[in-house]
């Protein structure tokens, strides 16, 4: 007898155990529970909403083709960040030296950057100053080294702990806080020249 088909309120370890068995739609269910969050992240680091989204897509492809190593050890969005940040710095050494696009281009992206940090000013004036606001903190993060911007995005930005940021990164807890404080002054020095904006 076929297994059944978990209902709505399947839990993620349901639907993993299942996925891991081969059923295709629990992975699709993970997915779809996932994706915003991974691509924002993959946004954060590689600054444009094409870059992202093929990195989104070939974290999933890899997440399924390792799916059956994820023992549970940590959390699965744990585990996925691990996948989507090292697409990431894959991509960002490959194109090492080459310019990147930091600022949304499209209204698609927009309306992504607004769900990652909502704008809840109805005022068009703060609107375009917060706007600003984003576009230059994304521009010197993406700035910084790989190193420095994976841990700024996972601990500021998406707002993992110290431990999960170990895991994801595969670093020492120790390296997690010390990196953290070092890529935080780069960031502050990256951002001096428009801290009024920020005041």
């Amino acid at each position: 007898m076929p297994p059944t088909r978990p209902g709505a309120n399947a839990s993620e370890r349901e639907l993993i155990d299942r996925a891991q068995s081969g059923d295709t739609s629990c992975f699709d269910r993970l997915v779809e529970a996932h994706h915003s969050t991974l691509y924002n992240a993959a946004y954060r680091m590689l600054g444009d909403s094409s870059s992202a989204a093929d990195a989104t897509q070939v974290a999933l492809v890899r997440a399924w083709e390792a799916l059956s190593s994820f023992r549970g050890d940590s959390a699965f969005t744990t585990w996925l960040y691990r996948i989507v940040m090292n697409v990431c710095l894959d991509e960002i050494r490959r194109r090492r030296g080459q310019p990147v696009s930091l600022v949304a281009e499209d209204a698609e992206e927009d309306e992504l950057e607004e769900r990652d940090i909502p704008d809840e000013s109805d005022e068009p004036g703060m609107r375009a100053e917060q706007r600003e606001r984003q576009e230059i903190v994304q521009a010197a993060i993406g700035r910084l080294p790989e190193d420095y911007r994976a841990i700024i995005v996972l601990y500021d930005i998406r707002g993992l702990s110290y431990r999960d940021i170990s895991v994801a990164l595969e670093i020492p807890l120790g390296t997690v806080k010390s990196r953290l404080n070092r890529a935080r002054n780069a960031l502050r020095d990256e951002m001096a020249p428009h801290l009024e904006l920020f005041r």
